[in-house]
Order: C-alpha cells, then sequence, then structure tokens
C-alpha cells in the first residue's frame, strides 16, 4: 500500500498520533506501506504559520524533518502535479488540498485525508477512519 496524508493528517501522525485510528497508525508502521508527505503540505503550513493560525502552530523545517525522521518520503510537486489540478472538478476551492490530490493522482496512491469536502472525489482519496 502506498499512502500520501494530507497536511492535518501529517501533523497528527507525527505530533498527536492519539488523534489517528489504531488501524490507521499501525497501516502507517507496517513495513509493506510507504508513506509520502508533500511539498504542498510543508508549504502550507508554512504559510499558516507565518499568518499565525493558532492550528498550524508547527515550524515547516520541523515538520519536514520529524517526517524523514519517522520515515516518511518526502514528495516533490512536480509541473505534471500543477497540470493535474486543471482536471479536478471545482468541488473543493482549497489550492492545497486540490494539490495534494493531484498528486495522488499522478502518482497513483491513494491521498489519506480528514477533510469531508475531499470525499466527493473518485479514488484516490481514502477517509482516515477507512482503515
Amino acid at each position: 500500500m502506498t499512502l500520501l496524508l494530507d497536511t492535518h493528517v501529517l501533523l497528527w501522525a507525527l505530533m498527536a498520533p492519539q488523534r489517528l485510528g489504531t488501524r490507521l497508525r499501525a497501516a502507517l508502521t507496517t513495513p509493506d506501506t510507504r508513506v509520502f508527505f508533500s511539498a504542498a503540505s510543508v508549504w502550507e503550513i508554512a504559510i499558516k504559520r507565518a499568518l499565525e493560525r493558532a492550528d498550524f502552530n508547527f515550524e515547516p523545517d520541523t515538520v519536514a524533518q520529524a517526517a524523514l525522521d519517522t520515515s516518511f518520503e518526502p514528495l516533490p510537486v512536480t509541473h505534471q502535479h500543477a497540470a493535474q489540478v486543471r482536471q479536478l472538478p471545482p468541488l473543493h476551492a482549497d489550492p492545497f488540498d486540490r494539490l495534494l490530490l493531484a498528486q495522488a493522482q499522478v502518482e497513483g496512491v491513494q491521498l489519506v485525508t480528514a477533510d469531508r469536502a475531499l470525499m466527493p472525489y473518485p479514488a484516490p482519496v481514502r477517509w482516515i477512519e477507512d482503515f
């Protein structure tokens, strides 16, 4: 199984794993699962941290390093990812989430999310409680 974590799921996995279900926590640590985190998530954290949002009280470099230390794999944003956003129906306006979804589609991985606004999109979106 190959997973891409949306930004909140990434933060929870690293900083508050108790917010994730037991099966998802197990999936994130099994050797058979590749777990990716996106440069888009680090960018989102940086922007929201600069805006001093209380729900993003994390430093982007610290989050990225924690993800690497946890053996999550970095996923850069490519021009294919950016172009794929154009193919998404306008069901959700958040540009970071749309880019993450486009990355999941291009890379053929499952986007694990806690954002119900992403659920109307077709696979590869996976709700955090569906593990």
